[in-house]
């Protein structure tokens, strides 16, 4: 395909409006906090919550394993069979605290690997398609206010309201300019489409070196010096939460999950980046951090077994995070299926054992006090799916 440079720099602009976060903020009739986070792109659970006390990981995954714990640059233990990524310091301090819960082995209801059809459900909190997503139902069921924000129930802040908070609840939106930045790999693309100018190759090339992007940055195998988009919003989400007459339900997105080659390296920034958001979130919320619960979730897993490139391919199970300053945490739960050849869903991925609607109706239910009937409402076709307990201090 011919790409001319009009063409290429509109795509430019419109990736700087888009970028790969965004936030989208709604207002409840509660002083509880409650914040969304979805990692586009399918996360690696066992990457990121190593099950390093199974013994058939390491010939599974082999050199994209890191260290043991207490080895240099080693895992995070999280009490002898799981240990966090070490770019995750910041949520293991908080797990330290007993304000990370993990839930291991969980997927969604649907047994799908393409990341539209999934994110699609993970969203609606259903196995088929709608309209509306799970926490704009969520927000709706809570008793009314008696007044009326001008804007509407809800805030989206980005080009764009993502599904997860579309439907009955009103949403209005605003895109603060320039709020995040394109993708490394895109600033590759661009100097490639150039290099053969004379005048702007050199001149993009060398705008880039200044900005901290290297052939390493550009290729993912480096963290580019530029902010991290997903702190600074989510740091915006704390403050805006935090806020007397502020917000109280949250949803945040970040990508860059999808690690189908050079894993390993890959997937350390975008952990970092998660946990810098994390970190930010916590801190700016101040006081309300104790009012606060927050579920991070991915629309599937990925393959247990390494490829020939060094990732992991579109998988099944996977990990949520449970987080905030009323979650009852410090643990790992899982009925945790194995390994073995025979343990594997389909031969290939981690087998889900938890349903993740379950981990979500356990915080609506328990933090924001909805009842079964609103449950049903949130997410039809459920009825066989309780709430889970014991996610959140009582």
């Amino acid at each position: 395909m011919n790409i001319s440079r009009r063409t290429a720099l509109l795509g430019i602009a419109t990736s700087f409006s888009i970028g790969r976060t965004t936030l989208a903020l709604a207002s409840a009739p509660t002083d509880r906090r409650m914040v969304v986070v979805i990692l586009r792109g399918a996360l690696d659970g066992m990457a990121a919550v190593v099950p390093y006390g199974d013994p058939g990981l390491v010939g599974l995954r082999g050199e994209i394993v890191p260290p043991a714990p207490g080895q240099p640059d080693g895992l995070l233990d999280l009490g002898g069979f799981y240990g966090l990524h070490p770019a995750l310091a910041g949520v293991h301090d908080m797990y330290q605290a007993n304000q990370v819960l993990v839930v291991h082995a969980v997927a969604g209801s649907y047994r799908v690997r393409s990341h539209f059809e999934a994110q699609d459900y993970l969203e609606s909190g259903a196995d088929h398609r709608m309209t509306s997503g799970w926490l704009n139902r969520a927000v709706a069921a809570l008793p009314p206010t008696g007044t009326q924000r001008p804007e509407g129930d809800a805030l989206a802040v980005g080009v764009s309201v993502p599904l997860l908070l579309r439907g009955p609840a009103r949403v209005s939106n605003w895109a603060p300019h320039g709020f995040s930045q394109p993708a490394p790999d895109l600033y590759a693309a661009i100097a490639a489409l150039n290099q053969d100018d004379a005048i702007l190759g050199p001149a993009i090339e060398e705008g880039l070196r200044a900005r901290g992007f290297s052939t390493s940055v550009m290729a993912g195998e480096d963290e580019p010096k530029d902010k991290n988009a997903f702190a600074t919003l989510a740091r915006s989400a704390g403050e805006m939460l935090a806020a007397p007459g502020g917000p109280r339900i949250a949803a945040l997105e970040i990508g860059g999950w999808d690690t189908h080659t050079g894993q390993a390296n890959r997937l350390t920034r975008p952990l970092k980046q998660l946990d810098a958001g994390l970190v930010a979130l916590k801190t700016a919320l101040g006081p309300a951090w104790a009012q606060t619960a927050v579920l991070v979730m991915t629309e599937f897993g990925r393959t247990a077994r390494v490829n020939g490139t060094k990732g992991t391919d579109h998988g099944t199970g996977t990990v949520a995070f449970v987080v905030g300053g009323v979650v009852a945490g410090g643990r790992v739960r899982a009925t945790w299926p194995g390994l073995g050849p025979d343990q594997l869903f389909e031969n290939r991925d981690l087998a889900p054992t938890t349903d993740l609607r379950a981990v979500a109706k356990g915080m609506l239910a328990a933090h924001l006090g909805l009842d079964g009937g609103a449950l049903g409402r949130v997410f039809p076709g459920s009825d066989g799916v309780g709430p889970m307990a014991g996610l959140i201090q009582v």
